[in-house]
């Protein structure tokens, strides 16, 4: 069984790894989270309900402007952050809020990478090889990652709908 390897275009911080939160959502720091509480709170979100706090979140895309980037600091310096945070797209203003706080990031991705890494699965971010690679799929071992893309019963369920 090979494992899932996926190469990003774009990378900063240090190597991470964790439990992945998988969503075809964006991410808002100011309007999708309770930032007390530590969980995503917007009801409409993909991801409502589930602790964002040292998870890796692989989302579509970044939403928000100064006041999202400024809050990943502010939870960073409450230990309450996401260890990592992979994008399909990004904007400038969430990365250099993530470099403030000091959380890695992976983004712009060749596929979707919110269809192709498992949610729950235990993934490793490398910025300095601009990888996220599947280490365990909710505990089985990776089966071929084109059989994955490919394969309908392997996508990853998208948490709570």
């Amino acid at each position: 069984m090979k494992e899932l390897i996926l190469q990003a275009h774009q990378a900063m911080g240090n190597k991470v790894s964790g439990k992945a939160l998988v969503a075809h959502d964006g991410l808002s720091a100011r309007y999708d989270l309770d930032r007390l509480r530590g969980v995503f709170s917007r009801p409409a979100h993909k991801l409502a309900g589930q602790s964002y706090i040292d998870c890796i979140l692989v989302l579509d895309t970044a939403k928000g402007g100064v006041a999202s980037a400024w809050m990943l600091y502010e939870m960073r310096s409450r230990n309450m952050a996401p260890r990592a945070i992979v994008f399909n797209s990004v904007n400038t203003i969430l990365v250099q809020g993530a470099a403030l706080a000091n959380i890695t990031m992976l983004a712009g991705f060749d596929e979707d990478i919110t269809s192709l890494v498992p949610h729950g699965s235990q993934v490793e971010v490398d910025p300095h090889t601009k990888t996220l690679r599947v280490i365990d799929r909710l505990g089985q071992p990776m089966a071929d990652p084109v059989q994955n893309a490919n394969d309908a019963v392997l996508r990853p369920v998208h948490g709570p709908r």
